[in-house]
């Protein structure tokens, strides 16, 4: 038998050898970077989900999954956050006080329904039959919309409308406001959705 024979036979039981180590060790090393992180399980049942606003410029909305819901985070601009002064007459519970505590944390109970006024963190999730309402942000005329709409969300499967705070109109098919969830700002670029200060 060769030198060669042997190297080539030695080079091959390396090879084999170095590719089982290194299975094993993806084996040990996935099951230990899955558990750092939130399973699907824990999201279902809860855990916070962290979101990334400093992209988001004034007008822009974004969506991110908590609990399997959508969750909302719109940047409004000046303008948004002037028309809403105007609305309390028009709205089923402008001050959010049916189901406070249910639907409406303490520290969102003010006209802007947020922490920061240009921050509006809701549930996208109609409180009458658990549709998803449309984005309508624009002011104007529109169809299905008064002449004389501001801005804020229309629930196409019966009707009812949301204004820019999710605050749902008199006399519509939703009884309830959208639902604001626990949330805090980490810093002024993070969002923490499912915690706050009082959890």
């Amino acid at each position: 038998m060769s030198d060669s024979t042997v190297d080539q036979g030695r080079r091959t039981w390396v090879a084999i050898t170095a590719g089982a180590g290194a299975i094993g060790a993806a084996s040990v090393a996935v099951p230990f970077v899955s558990s750092i992180t939130p399973s699907e399980r824990a999201k279902a049942a809860g855990a916070a989900v962290e979101a990334d606003i400093s992209g988001l410029k004034p007008g822009e909305k974004m969506t991110v999954e908590w609990r399997g819901k959508p969750v909302w985070i719109l940047r409004r601009t000046p303008e948004q956050l002037e028309g809403l002064k105007k609305l309390d007459g028009q709205l089923a519970d402008p001050k959010s006080q049916r189901k406070a505590d249910e639907l409406t944390p303490s520290y969102a109970r003010n006209e802007h329904r947020s922490i920061k006024p240009e921050f509006l963190v809701a549930v996208g999730i109609c409180s009458h039959l658990g549709c998803s309402p449309s984005d309508k942000l624009a002011p104007g005329a529109q169809p299905s919309l008064p002449d004389d709409w501001l801005g804020g969300f229309l629930c196409p499967c019966h009707g009812s409308t949301f204004d820019i705070a999710g605050r749902v109109f008199k006399n519509k098919p939703a009884p309830d406001n959208l639902e604001v969830p626990p949330h805090m700002f980490l810093t002024d670029t993070r969002l923490l959705i499912g915690e706050d200060k009082k959890a």
